[in-house]
């Protein structure tokens, strides 16, 4: 299994750290951010080809991001397309 860690960019989490094996999400964990929101996302992750979640996730913006231009789900699809 190998280990992800994202520092998100104008979000309010801080930190996400993304367990994935052969292409697939074993475990998501997000620090900070709005606690509800960001425990759904993961548990909604788990168990899913990174490939199929990416374009999910990516270009949500949130109201709550410095910049109105991305989220908490934007900036983790980001993290992922390193993979």
């Amino acid at each position: 299994m190998e280990t992800l860690t994202i520092k998100p960019q104008n979000v309010c989490s801080r930190e996400m750290i993304v367990h994935h094996e052969d292409g697939v999400i074993v475990d998501v964990q997000i620090i900070g951010g709005c606690q509800g929101n960001t425990q759904g996302v993961c548990a909604l992750l788990k168990g899913r080809k990174i490939d199929d979640v990416i374009p999910i996730l990516e270009g949500i913006k949130c109201r709550g991001s410095r910049t109105g231009e991305t989220s908490c789900p934007d900036q983790l699809a980001k993290g992922l397309k390193t993979i």
